[in-house]
């Protein structure tokens, strides 16, 4: 437990509807402002089955962090690779999210370090994440935590 009360821990199935009102409050709040083409329903719709097969899976990983009420946060996370393209084992963060009231006060960078040490436990090299060009706290966030820049994605809409 840390100062302020919040467990970080892997998530039980007790927990999935905090996950998925974690990732609907991300989906909101990051790509209904950022990318038209998302459906920002996808938590509510799909969440909670796609979350449990994560929970159940070795090689993904499910983490919230916990205040003793209620989930307050979350990051999913897993391991591909090697490949014969990139010999290399790669973590990928998927999602990560921290309830407004509870930002500034470290559990994101918690729950990125358990994923770092789960993903260095499953023989991974490499670790990325992807975040939209244009949510710099996101960037800010992620480049505090040791993630540097390594590619561009560029898209344009096809009419």
């Amino acid at each position: 437990m840390s100062e302020n009360g919040v467990v970080v821990r892997r998530a039980q199935a007790r927990d999935l509807d905090g996950v998925v009102a974690c990732s609907a409050a991300l989906f909101a709040e990051d790509a209904g402002a950022r990318d038209p083409a998302l459906n920002v329903n996808w938590p509510r719709e799909y969440g909670a089955a796609k979350f449990a097969e994560a929970v159940d899976d070795p090689g993904r990983l499910v983490l919230v962090a916990d205040d003793g009420e209620r989930i307050i946060g979350h990051l999913t996370g897993s391991v591909s690779g090697p490949t014969p393209m990139r010999p290399v084992v790669v973590a990928t963060l998927g999602s990560i999210y921290v309830r407004p009231p509870y930002r500034g006060q470290k559990i994101g960078a918690r729950l990125v370090e358990e994923f770092r040490a789960w993903a260095r436990g499953h023989g991974a090299q490499y670790a990325g994440v992807t975040a939209y060009a244009g949510n710099e706290g996101a960037s800010r966030f992620f480049e505090r935590n040791g993630f540097v820049m390594h590619a561009v994605v560029r898209e344009t809409v096809l009419t």
